[in-house]
């Protein structure tokens, strides 16, 4: 889906049936296939990308990256992530600790499996009173978390 905040319209700009048996392709290669067309066929004009957890994978997160695009998504609380640029261990997201600057602007961390200099920033969203999402962007330079809670 395309969306244009400044008309304040959307449109469907393509899809894909999920069915393995008969074309071999993953959900996430559909993605893929999905976005090389946006970019290299229509030439579609956008600059992010905004997808929910299932999406959220190295090599669709990393791929995003890779056409200059900006992506936004939600990660598993349970991924593993550093905080510390290398000081200590991979954690859970679930237990970073968080200083009232971070919950305000958000932090660098780096994502298990990444390469070892790409770094995304994390930001801890409230959706509601029992929800807590973990928003992962590639756009370093965000810093409102006010901005990603509109993006989820």
């Amino acid at each position: 889906m395309y969306v244009n905040p400044t008309l304040q319209r959307f449109w469907v700009i393509d899809y894909r049936i999920f069915n393995p048996d008969v074309d071999g392709k993953t959900k996430i290669d559909h993605v893929k296939d999905m976005l090389q067309s946006l970019v290299y066929h229509k030439l579609l004009p956008f600059d992010t990308v905004l997808m929910d957890t299932w999406y959220a994978v190295h090599s669709l997160m990393l791929y995003i990256d890779s056409l200059d695009k900006i992506y936004y998504c939600p990660l598993k609380d349970n991924r593993l992530v550093d905080d510390t640029f290398g000081q200590a261990k991979y954690k859970r997201i679930e237990l970073l600790e968080w200083s009232q600057e971070e919950l305000d602007c958000g932090k660098i961390i780096k994502i298990k499996g990444f390469p070892a200099n790409k770094k995304v920033k994390l930001f801890r969203v409230t959706v509601s009173t029992n929800r807590t999402d973990y928003v992962a962007t590639n756009d370093l330079s965000q810093s409102s978390t006010d901005v990603v809670l509109s993006c989820v």
